[in-house]
């Protein structure tokens, strides 16, 4: 098949304007659960983001997500909604030691971080076992 003709496809299966916005989709930050207990990803596990408010210093909720096989949770927010500030990750990591028939000791983790330059891609992976976890800045 001619690539002229892979082209033609493509725009029937997939229209310009849906690919040049899944291209410029991807989110300015992101987050990947690893269970180190297991050595697995942290598939499944809800979470949820929140930006405070620098006036009144109240939480505001942007979006929640389930990490998939992977553990990570794309599309987190818009390269247009990131802006400087203090953010939150809330993840309900009793649910998710729940559904392999676990305890925790940590019903929740929440990772609060600083954002001072939002043109930069952030990473915030959680690493997790029953009775522990840690956090870093990733790239």
């Amino acid at each position: 098949m001619s690539v002229n003709r892979l082209q033609q496809l493509k725009g029937h299966i997939l229209p310009q304007n849906k690919i040049t916005a899944m291209a410029g989709s991807a989110s300015p930050l992101t987050t990947h659960v690893l269970n180190t207990a297991t050595g697995v990803p942290g598939a499944n596990m809800t979470l949820s983001l929140h930006r405070q408010d620098p006036l009144t210093s109240a939480w505001s909720l942007i979006t929640t997500g389930i990490t998939n096989a992977d553990g990570r949770c794309p599309g987190l927010i818009t390269t247009q909604m990131f802006t400087s500030g203090v953010y939150r990750l809330h993840f309900d990591t009793a649910q998710y030691w729940q559904s392999m028939e676990e305890t925790c000791f940590y019903p929740y983790v929440e990772i609060v971080f600083t954002i001072n330059d939002p043109g930069k891609k952030h990473h915030v992976p959680l690493l997790l076992s029953r009775f522990s976890y840690s956090t870093y800045r990733g790239s």
